[in-house]
């Protein structure tokens, strides 16, 4: 049976994976150039043969088949469109399966986690914000694959931003179940994010009053955004 596997940092994990489950590497899909996420490509690469797709404007092992917003990849009977979603870094890319399983999948890198997003290492806020709506745009049901478990210490911030979303006090318990039982939060939904995750309500009152007592001197939108993103930098 194939398989294909996003973002590999590290390559033995994977390949454990494959040999416990029988399963053959057919595709590797790359987000971004971070070492954490593409450490383990070109070993998977010469262990298994598997075509390595990733973005074109950044430094990614070659070869490689680079890809931007617009294009379609092709893999085990499913089509990814391929998302533009600059601001974590400058190139990133993110892929968009419309029917995996009955609902649309969603592998969105260091862009969006759940009730949280990416640190702005090469991007502005501008460019994350503009990444975030055409995430947000998705479909509801669309299955948020991010790449980290961050989510309990995003939650703490989106408490923090907003103390009076029932939505988030509720993820938290839910969150924290989960975590005691060794079990990830992963994936989330879109439409939970829509409800619990500050990044994506910049537009909100809420978020726009807590982002100002944050900071009186902000400016208008990209500040809200702004001030959230450095505002989450130093929270603790």
């Amino acid at each position: 049976m194939a398989a294909l596997v996003v973002d590999p940092g590290d390559a033995q994990v994977v390949q454990d994976v494959l040999r416990a489950k029988g399963l053959q590497l057919s595709a590797i899909l790359v987000t971004h150039h971070h070492a954490d996420h593409t450490g383990g490509v070109a070993a998977l690469r010469n262990s298994t043969g598997a075509r390595v797709y990733g973005p074109a404007r950044e430094t990614i092992p070659e070869p490689l088949h680079r890809l931007e917003g617009g294009d379609t990849v092709l893999e085990l009977g499913l089509a990814f469109r391929v998302l533009d979603v600059p601001g974590h870094t400058a190139g990133h890319i993110a892929y968009y399966c419309a029917d995996f399983s009955s609902s649309p999948l969603l592998f969105c890198g260091d862009t969006l986690f759940s009730a949280g997003c990416g640190r702005l290492f090469e991007g502005t806020p501008a460019q994350m914000l503009d990444s975030l709506d055409a995430l947000s745009a998705l479909p509801g049901a669309t299955r948020v694959c991010c790449t980290h478990e961050y989510t309990l210490s995003n939650l703490k911030f989106a408490r923090a931003v907003e103390p009076g979303n029932s939505a988030v006090a509720e993820h938290v318990r839910h969150c924290e179940a989960l975590r005691a039982r060794a079990q990830p939060t992963l994936p989330s939904t879109l439409e939970l994010e829509r409800r619990i995750n500050p990044f994506l309500r910049s537009r909100e009152a809420p978020v726009i009053a807590a982002a100002r007592a944050h900071d009186p001197h902000m400016a208008e939108q990209d500040g809200v955004f702004a001030t959230l993103r450095h505002w989450k930098n130093s929270f603790r």
